[in-house]
């Protein structure tokens, strides 16, 4: 991590130690089962932290005791957020275990940051450290709420990702904006039952067909997961926010829709692009064999199907894969018509062959490899339901870049509410070996915002 930045930047007032309502009994440590997607590798041991930047709040609130009061609420509902992971796949929750909430204030304004740069140093010190170094040993939960000198508020967060994915996290978030507003119970009841719905069978069985994009690799099995040595083999790894256009999007949509004889969405053609374009910039070898990963949300696929409320994992990763010259050399159509394929093919039985896919091999190292394109869309994860009394989000960032068994991640991010290039665009956060960002840069000119509306003005 970089230096501390200078005193006038960030200036930590206070930690506050937040706890559920205290349990009944003695203070002695339970274990909850996490379910069969909670205990997969990609997310066992990662923490994932997130970044929000929130509008200035009126002179008559204190965004400062505002905060602790609606969480310390929010965790009486999600109790095992003020627990720790254990071993075995399990939350362990005791009396005394509480959640970190540092508060902090800046005389910046939030104008001087630069949301859109994913590698500042500044935005890393804005939510709570990494915790990567002992995951078991770490609160499941940190928070860290900054104040401006505009009165714009930051949120940060830091939680075990077993626990929550981004869906889980923000009904979590979502809850302590409301008791924030004074409303006292959340739209649906958290629901546990992890084991209970997502567990692996008691006679495991895959079915599907995994060992075409899964493998078995001794040294990720001895490092506990896909992500230990990440990027030796390619170096440096570069981050950088992408602004772009939607007409350009939706033009170039419609013609491979076109082309395709198929209803494609902007997901299956953006996807289909940036992964074409990386192993384009990167010069793959040929005949190697190049995938591409995405995370689906399957709540309504399962039978039954996920109720409201249930707060764990509820994606599941998905995979294709392709040699990189026929990924290169195939028409845009193709790659997007296979993506659209690859998710009409996911259902309950896909996710459970997955589940029993990990629990029949969890010791001997699941993986997809190196170099995996990963892809995940927060446009629609419900930011807007994030208002804790003065605006929802005016913008939201990932600060972790280890996601769904890759370090070369992709996020789909919307511009907040009070940001103008909301109407004509969205964001693409990418993660790409730093020798092959110029050349990743000239292919993502294709959907420039900016590249976009300048060639709008001159046909005027």
């Amino acid at each position: 991590m970089e230096p501390p930045p200078p005193e006038h930047q960030l200036r930590v007032l206070d930690t506050v130690q937040l706890s559920p309502a205290p349990a009944p009994g003695p203070d002695q440590a339970v274990p909850f089962r996490l379910s069969g997607l909670d205990t997969d590798r990609n997310v066992l041991d990662v923490t994932f932290r997130t970044l929000r930047f929130f509008p200035p709040h009126p002179p008559s609130l204190d965004p400062l005791a505002v905060l602790p009061r609606a969480f310390a609420a929010a965790l009486g509902l999600f109790i095992l957020l003020a627990g720790k992971l254990g071993d075995g796949g399990r939350v362990v929750r005791s009396a005394s275990e509480t959640v970190p909430l540092v508060l902090a204030a800046s005389d910046l304004s939030v104008a001087d940051v630069d949301t859109d740069s994913p590698d500042s140093a500044l935005l890393d010190w804005l939510a709570p450290g990494d915790g990567d170094d002992d995951v078991a040993g770490s609160p499941a939960l940190a928070l860290q709420a900054t104040r401006f000198a505009c009165g714009g508020v930051a949120l940060g967060m830091r939680v075990a990702h077993a626990l929550c994915d981004g869906a889980g996290a923000t009904k979590f978030l979502s809850a302590a904006a409301r008791f924030a507003r004074g409303v006292q119970e959340p739209e649906a009841a958290p629901v546990w039952e992890r084991q209970d719905r997502l567990g692996p069978r008691r006679l495991p069985l895959v079915i599907k067909p995994f060992e075409r994009v899964l493998a078995l690799d001794a040294a990720a099995a001895a490092r506990h997961g896909p992500y230990g040595g990440a990027g030796d083999a390619q170096g440096q790894i570069a981050r950088e926010c992408f602004h772009v256009s939607n007409a350009r999007v939706e033009e170039l949509r419609a013609q491979l829709a076109g082309e395709a004889g198929l209803n494609l969405t902007t997901f299956e053609f953006l996807a289909a692009f940036i992964w074409r374009a990386r192993v384009k910039a990167n010069g793959t070898s040929p005949d190697e064999i190049v995938k591409m990963v995405y995370s689906m949300n399957i709540s309504k696929l399962l039978a039954p199907p996920l109720p409201d409320g249930y707060w764990g994992k509820v994606c599941v990763p998905v995979y294709v894969a392709l040699s990189a010259d026929e990924l290169v050399g195939q028409p845009l159509a193709e790659t997007a018509a296979m993506i659209k394929k690859s998710k009409q093919e996911v259902d309950d039985e896909y996710v459970r062959s997955y589940i029993d896919f990990q629990e029949l091999h969890r010791g001997e190292g699941v993986t997809a490899g190196r170099g995996v394109s990963a892809f995940t869309d927060w446009r629609r994860l419900g930011h807007s339901e994030v208002d804790f009394g003065w605006g929802a989000p005016d913008a939201v960032l990932p600060l972790s870049w280890r996601l769904l068994g890759s370090t070369e991640p992709c996020f789909f991010l919307p511009y907040g509410a009070a940001d103008e290039r909301r109407r004509r665009g969205f964001k693409v956060l990418a993660a790409v070996p730093a020798q092959t960002l110029p050349c990743f840069r000239e292919e993502m000119q294709e959907l420039s915002l900016q590249r976009h509306c300048f060639n709008s003005k001159q046909k005027l």
